[in-house]
């Protein structure tokens, strides 16, 4: 019998993505996409991690390395946390991985057996729930607000505790919002009896106040960073999971048996960026900032509420209610008729809906031009505008 998994079956669909898919299908028609919904920087990476991912090959060292990573890059890793958040970790702590998917993955085969609960916010990362169910687990979503600056409200997170819970994921700073998690808040989630994921991706790329590693608060975490997005590296798949030593044995395991090892002209560029690129990162940033300024302001200009600013990444996530209680076909209508890509808020889970998150990760001209295509078409009634009249 011909089947597919049920467990497989579950999963939703990163909407995101399906928005670049047609996109790129319009593309291919001749027409011109103005992206505003990817996550990716639109920078090339720095010139010395190009050049030292081109020397590792030239040198021939493109085989396979410790499965745990180099121990040239766990080092650097090392220390990178403790110049950046002084903090002492180890290179045995450290695995490096190839993207920080297969890290998410490996920190919740290693935690998780059916049915036992993983929680996380909503709206946040879609990517977690549906990583919790491919280990069977039982995602846990905790409500958090513009309002409230997508903080977790610790007393929620509590109530939504069983004996079930294995752990919390905390992103920061956060996709979709780019908020910050407080310094109280993780102070609070440092007490819980289970280990937390914190997701710190974003690390590197922040313009109002300071990101904070949860290594600052306990030892009984896993650490998700890589440098996909502060090096703009996204096709060089390199990240790295740091966690407590009890579980390593076990995450070398599934990184043997998995994965393998991560790329080893990768894993070359990376000590070339913990090393030599922050003049590079800066400069960036100092870009994004531009554009997040302009971003913000023309959005409100338009119309869309923006109660809590971003404080780092790349995102902006913007309540639509005024024009919309279907994001999901919002987007996809803005799409088709202003020729801008964006991310519907349903797609960071059901506590997004009536949001849309706009992405500054391209250049200030193509995010000048793509917002006046938007508020051509909010000021232009469409089909699609006249069947959805503003909710409360």
């Amino acid at each position: 019998m011909n089947r597919i998994n049920p467990d497989a079956e579950q999963m939703t669909p990163f909407i995101v993505m399906e928005v670049l898919e047609r996109a790129s299908e319009l593309e291919k028609q001749g027409i011109n996409i103005i992206h505003m919904e990817v996550g990716e920087p639109d920078f090339d990476m720095p010139e010395c991690i190009a050049e030292a991912a081109s020397a590792s090959q030239q040198k021939g060292q493109t085989h396979y390395t410790h499965s745990l990573g180099s121990l040239e890059l766990r080092e650097a890793i090392c220390r990178f946390y403790k110049k950046e958040y002084n903090v002492t970790v180890t290179p045995d702590r450290i695995v490096v991985t190839s993207g920080s998917s297969p890290a998410i993955l490996m920190a919740l085969m290693t935690l998780c057996q059916a049915g036992d609960e993983v929680m996380m916010t909503n709206p946040g990362y879609p990517c977690y729930r549906n990583f919790a169910l491919a280990c069977r687990a039982v995602p846990v979503e905790v409500e958090v607000n513009a309002e409230n600056g997508f903080q977790y409200d610790i007393d929620k997170v509590k109530e939504a505790i069983t004996p079930q819970t294995r752990t919390l994921f905390i992103n920061s700073p956060m996709n979709p919002s780019g908020t910050l998690v407080d310094d109280a808040v993780f102070e609070e989630l440092a007490k819980l009896d289970f280990p937390i994921i914190s997701d710190e991706i974003y690390h590197g790329l922040v313009y109002n106040g300071k990101a904070r590693s949860i290594l600052e608060f306990t030892d009984n975490a896993f650490v998700i960073n890589g440098f996909s997005k502060r090096f703009a590296m996204t096709g060089l798949r390199l990240g790295y999971l740091i966690a407590p030593p009890q579980y390593m044995r076990t995450l070398q395991i599934l990184q043997q048996n998995l994965f393998i090892c991560a790329p080893s002209t990768a894993q070359a560029a990376g000590i070339a960026a913990l090393e030599q690129a922050d003049a590079d990162v800066e400069q960036m940033k100092a870009i994004y900032n531009e554009r997040r300024i302009y971003m913000i302001q023309r959005l409100r200009e338009m119309g869309f509420e923006i109660k809590t600013e971003p404080q780092g990444a790349f995102y902006v996530l913007a309540d639509a209610r005024k024009f919309t209680s279907d994001s999901y076909k919002f987007a996809f209508d803005v799409l088709e008729q202003a020729h801008v890509g964006i991310t519907p808020g349903v797609d960071f889970g059901t506590k997004g809906e009536g949001f849309v998150r706009f992405s500054y990760a391209n250049s200030l001209e193509n995010i000048k031009e793509g917002l006046d295509r938007l508020e051509r078409y909010l000021t232009s009634p469409s089909p699609f505008q006249t069947r959805k009249i503003k909710t409360p």
